[in-house]
């Protein structure tokens, strides 16, 4: 039987209210005294106000009702985000609505959030952490020249970046979705994409650019995070601003008794990491030797399982790669510049559990995840500017790891605390024609508490130790963040 919609319901409602009201007077005692008739006057009152309330929260919420209407008939995608009865595995909700319907084809009303991110910051190497990190041993080869100051972390106050998310309907076969990040540099799009809403089979694309699917972390946005900062895997072998191309994604959930998610990723090839592209240069003596290959330039696929672990527990497990056809990096050393390139693949897994015992607020809440991550570059030189010319044609591969574990536990109502230990270059290598370099490991742990008042607001402090490899031995020093964190704007769960 197809609901009643909203706007039917409400005339039934205000009766039902008003008579109500009549029994209640009528039930008066004849001999109450005028004092008694005032109080219980006063309470239907209260009680009328309270109806009217509702009345206009009903009338309020009548597009998100569309919204759930139309995301309960979407594919199993959504259906296992929301609709499967095990806990979710998320932070505070924080993300924007659901993508739905608009009240009309012509309409443009989206939904429309802001995310406000910042932090004190303060470091034991005179804020020179971020640096130091982006340098370590084994990871610091890569130039993109794209101008952002990666890793750049002040001594004090910082503002990160401010998220504007505008999403909806376009029709009855796509959504779309703007992220615009806004920071004191100016604004970049960070994600605008299309998705489709209605494809056969289990099957959904999305088309623009985007987060990669590939691990868990990657998806998510900073304010989705449990902690403040990237794990420094991520950050080392996937860049500064994560697997964040432009590009097509074909998602399958194929018909089974578990959950599966199977995708398939077509990218551009921009990530200063994996997929770095300088294309053609006309600096002599270099012209022509960097190939020109239009994209795209980077195939990624993953594949998530989620076995039904009963109302209490929640588990998904992933196998994830990819491989660009093209990479290729500038190593500027002040005396002369290396023009490399080649190709490079990864791979990696990642898991995550999660224990909800059904406390208020997610007291009592308990999750775990991780993910490993392996990276493989094959370059060769193709144009030197060295004095004297490093010999053009000399191969090169680096062979890097890391993982990280982590685990949040709901100590009160909205309090949470954390703790996480992270390792990058556990394998990190270097294979020349004149030898082989190895490179010890960075390492961090970290741990922190954090507030959240509402869904809409979030306070941390965070400690962390790090010890990142260099070139005079590993560089150990102390982190400590105060973060805050604002939403406003209609947001809803975020997804497993």
């Amino acid at each position: 039987m197809k609901p009643a919609h909203p706007r039917a319901t409400r005339p039934i409602f205000v009766r039902k209210a008003l008579a109500a009201a009549l029994l209640a007077l009528t039930a008066l005692p004849a001999a109450a005294d005028e004092a008694e008739l005032l109080r219980k006057l006063e309470a239907l009152e209260r009680e009328t106000a309270e109806l009217r309330r509702q009345l206009e929260s009903l009338h309020r919420s009548e597009p998100a009702a569309s919204v759930a209407q139309s995301s309960a008939q979407r594919s199993s995608h959504d259906a296992h985000a929301h609709g499967d009865g095990r806990p979710q595995i998320a932070g505070a909700g924080l993300e924007p609505l659901k993508l739905g319907t608009l009240p009309s084809a012509n309409a443009f009303n989206p939904a429309i959030s802001v995310i406000f991110d910042g932090f004190w910051h303060h470091d034991g190497v005179k804020g020179e952490s971020g640096e130091i990190i982006e340098e370590a041993a084994g990871f610091h080869g890569h130039h993109d020249g794209d101008g952002h100051e990666h890793g750049s972390l002040k001594q004090g106050f910082n503002l990160a970046h401010t998220e504007i998310v505008m999403s909806a309907s376009v029709d009855n076969y796509f959504d779309a979705l703007l992220n615009l990040a806004v920071d004191e540099d100016g604004i970049e799009v960070e994600e605008a994409y299309g998705v489709t809403r209605g494809l056969p089979a289990g099957l959904q694309l999305k088309f623009g650019k985007f987060y990669s699917g590939v691990g868990y972390l990657n998806a998510q946005h900073p304010h989705e995070w449990d902690f403040v900062d990237r794990p420094l895997p991520h950050h080392l072998m996937f860049g500064d601003h994560g697997l964040n191309d432009t590009g097509v994604q074909l998602t399958w959930v194929p018909p089974l008794p578990t959950y599966t998610l199977v995708g398939l990723e077509l990218l551009q090839g921009d990530n200063e990491a994996l997929a770095n592209y300088v294309g053609e240069t006309d600096s002599e003596p270099v012209a022509g030797a960097l190939r020109e290959r239009s994209g795209p330039r980077l195939v990624t696929g993953f594949v998530k399982v989620g076995p039904d672990l009963g109302p209490d527990h929640a588990l998904q497990a992933g196998l994830f790669g990819g491989r660009a056809s093209v990479h290729q990096e500038l190593h500027d050393h002040g005396h002369g510049a290396n023009y490399l390139e080649g190709s490079s693949w990864f791979a990696g897994t990642d898991w995550v559990w999660q224990y909800d015992r059904g406390g208020a607020h997610g007291h009592g809440r308990l999750r775990l995840q991780g993910e490993y991550l392996y990276r493989v570059k094959d370059l060769e030189t193709a144009a030197s500017l060295d004095e004297p010319a490093f010999a053009v044609g000399n191969q090169r591969r680096s062979t890097q790891d890391g993982l990280y574990v982590q685990g949040v536990y709901g100590i009160a109502p909205r309090w949470t605390t954390g703790l996480r230990y992270e390792a990058a270059g556990l394998t990190s290598k270097l294979e020349r024609h004149d030898g082989t370099l190895d490179y010890d490991d960075s390492r961090r742990i970290s741990a922190n508490v954090a507030w959240n008042p509402t869904e809409f607001s979030r306070l941390r402090l965070q400690w962390g130790r790090a010890g990142i490899a260099g070139d005079e031995g590993r560089e150990w020093f102390n982190q400590v963040y105060l973060q805050y964190q604002l939403a406003l704007g209609a947001h809803g769960a975020h997804k497993f």
